[in-house]
Order: C-alpha cells, then sequence, then structure tokens
C-alpha cells in the first residue's frame, strides 16, 4: 500500500518542522518534519526543501516496514494510521508491538485500542503524543 494525503498530513499535523536540530522530549537530536539519525547533528541547520526530502525519505522507509511487517489486509485509513505511529514510534517498536501481533491476528478492533496505550516519553504521559495516539485511533477506525 501507499500512504495517502491524508495520512501525510495527519503527520504533518503532528510533526513540527523545524529547520535547526534540536532534542525531543527524550533527548534525541531532530530536525525537519521528525528526521533523527547519524546524520543530524548539534547546530545542524537545513532547507524547508530539505526537511519536505527527508519527509518523504522517511516516510517511504515507514510505509515499507508497514508493508513488510502486516501480514493482514489494511483499509486506507488503517494503514494511514499504523504508518504515522510506526514514523513517530519507530518500526521496531511496532514490529515487537501487541498492536501489531493482535492486527495480524486479524483482530482490528482489539489491535485499536493499542494506540492510546502508546502516549509517554521517558515513562511520562505527554499531552501530544496522547493528542497523536488519539487522531492514529480515530484514522484507523475511520
Amino acid at each position: 500500500m501507499e500512504y495517502s494525503q491524508n495520512g501525510l498530513h495527519l503527520t504533518e499535523q503532528f510533526e513540527q518542522c523545524r529547520l535547526t536540530a534540536y532534542p525531543d522530549v527524550k533527548g534525541v537530536l531532530t530536525i525537519g518534519w521528525g528526521h533523527t539519525g547519524a546524520d543530524v547533528y548539534e547546530g545542524l541547520t537545513i532547507t524547508q526543501d530539505q526537511a519536505d526530502a527527508l519527509l518523504l525519505r522517511d516516510v517511504r522507509a515507514t510505509v515499507n516496514h508497514v508493508n513488510f511487517l502486516v501480514n493482514v489486509p489494511l483499509t486506507q485509513g488503517e494503514f494511514d494510521a499504523i504508518v504515522d505511529f510506526c514514523f513517530n514510534c519507530g518500526s521496531g517498536a511496532f514490529a515487537g508491538s501487541t498492536m501489531l501481533r493482535l492486527l495480524n491476528e486479524g483482530d482490528y478492533a482489539s489491535a485499536a485500542t493499542q494506540f492510546e496505550r502508546w502516549d509517554k516519553a521517558g515513562g511520562k504521559i505527554i499531552a501530544g503524543l496522547l493528542r497523536r495516539r488519539i487522531a492514529e485511533e480515530q484514522e484507523f477506525n475511520s
């Protein structure tokens, strides 16, 4: 499957685009639309075009992971919600999650209830993460 414009809008809605590297709530250096990695270092600045290109590259990698990990048919809304979730939490976290296990068992309703369990960073509930998880769950159930 491919990520839709609705999905991309969901990601952009919750990822504030910043053109200078900054530590996220967990202290991970981040730039652009939530891009992290060895290529992000303190003091790095990028252009809006570079931020948009990084977003599309990162989304493509996330889409590939979701397509590999999920073994059941998905609606576009379900797919978009899961891609946004993986973009934010990481494909590795999703790969070992109860959400993925339930989904691949065909228990879509129970899988949907798992979104809100991922509302913490560093052990603390983060209001912005909870809002994002609720939006993802709504997209999943749309």
